[in-house]
């Protein structure tokens, strides 16, 4: 059985393929941009002059910066038997959504979406042995 955990945000996804007792980690680095939208002026002065910032454009193209993301992370688990998703912030919840959209094969092996905070390489091992000792002593 080949149970899969992934620990993403925006920056980057730690994958853990556990196999036959063994495991194999892979990171996967996102090259989606931070936008800094909204800014100060730099000046002293009230209503001085701000940045413009089209808000459209920008969430449009981390949309698909997202998705270009995601669809490396699929073509990595597209051959697990169980998948459990872990992270911070919405990453998680989003891609989670992609899956169910355009890889329902895969959305179909997902045994769990489970919200942590930042974590090492070694703490993400452990969460995943975890979570699947756990799921099968059910």
């Amino acid at each position: 059985m080949k149970n899969i955990g992934i620990w993403l945000d925006k920056e980057k996804a730690h994958i853990v393929n556990i196999e036959n007792g063994k495991e194999e980690f892979i990171t996967i680095n996102s090259n989606v941009e931070n936008f800094r939208i909204g800014g100060g002026s730099g000046t002293r002065f009230k209503g001085g002059p701000q940045d413009v910032v089209q808000d459209s454009k920008y969430l449009e193209r981390e949309k698909h910066q997202l998705r270009v993301y995601f669809k490396q992370i699929a073509s990595q688990i597209d051959h697990a038997d169980a998948i459990v998703i872990f992270g911070p912030a919405e990453a998680n919840e989003k891609f989670r959504k992609e899956l169910q959209l355009h890889y329902k094969s895969i959305s179909d092996k997902v045994r769990g979406l489970v919200k942590v905070d930042s974590m090492t390489n070694n703490q993400v091992k452990a969460l995943v042995r975890d979570f699947f000792k756990v799921t099968a002593n059910q």
